[in-house]
């Protein structure tokens, strides 16, 4: 009996917990003048990656901003919350190697989520994830192949996918150990959703612009966080 009531309360207060979950949002600003965008021009000396673009090559991406200053690719992620994976059960995310480029190049995912790697192009790739603290992975892709599947057990930023038959060909993956992490998109505008209430510190992480973090109190209504980089 004594169990049984036990178990009522740990449900009845898991049940509060979830309904009182709210989200995280705000908005990433860069401010300065990052350096320009460069065109890929190794993508010249393969035939069939060239043949892709008739036109104007591709440039690269390591700054992504919108007319305002508005920064994409920022992965935002809850500290200290971590051993919360759900990823064994969350939907696969996907990593296409389209016009000889990763899309995209920034995502995040949960530690046990797995990753479905793509190949929409007429020439084979060989997808090689370079990790430190996960084993390293290397898998060759033919065109029209079967999709390639990773998943990574260890918390890791920016873990390197490369194509070593593309050296200009990079993605870099976040992997966090709890669900409460976002990416920003071309707005600058990013949403954690469904954080129990409580105090946190919140970490906005972009690859060439470092990390900063914001301590936050999630309240029934959410909470709200901007963050501004800066390029000197």
């Amino acid at each position: 009996m004594k169990k049984f009531v036990l178990l009522l309360c740990l449900s009845a207060a898991l049940s509060l917990q979830i309904a009182g979950a709210a989200d995280i949002t705000g908005t990433i600003t860069l401010t300065g003048t990052p350096p320009a965008a460069k065109e890929i021009t190794p993508i010249k000396d393969d035939p069939t990656c060239a043949s892709l673009y008739p036109g104007d090559l591709p440039k690269t991406m390591f700054y992504v901003t919108g007319a305002n200053g508005e920064l994409a690719d920022v992965v935002v992620t809850l500290k200290g919350i971590s051993g919360q994976s759900t990823g064994a059960s969350a939907p696969p995310a996907v990593l296409d190697q389209k016009g000889c480029l990763y899309v995209p190049q920034i995502i995040a995912v949960q530690t046990g989520q797995k990753i479905i790697v793509k190949n929409s192009d007429p020439c084979v790739h060989n997808v090689h994830a370079t990790p430190t603290a996960n084993p390293e992975a290397n898998q060759v892709q033919m065109p029209g192949g079967a999709d390639l599947t990773f998943a990574f057990d260890k918390p890791e930023p920016f873990l390197k996918f490369r194509c070593d038959v593309h050296p200009w060909m990079f993605a870099w993956v976040t992997v966090v150990d709890s669900p409460y992490f976002a990416v920003s998109g071309k707005d600058g505008k990013f949403t954690i959703k469904n954080v129990p209430p409580g105090k946190y510190t919140l970490e906005a992480a972009h690859r060439k612009l470092g990390a900063q973090t914001a301590d936050i109190e999630v309240k029934a209504d959410g909470a709200a966080q901007n963050f501004t980089f800066e390029v000197k």
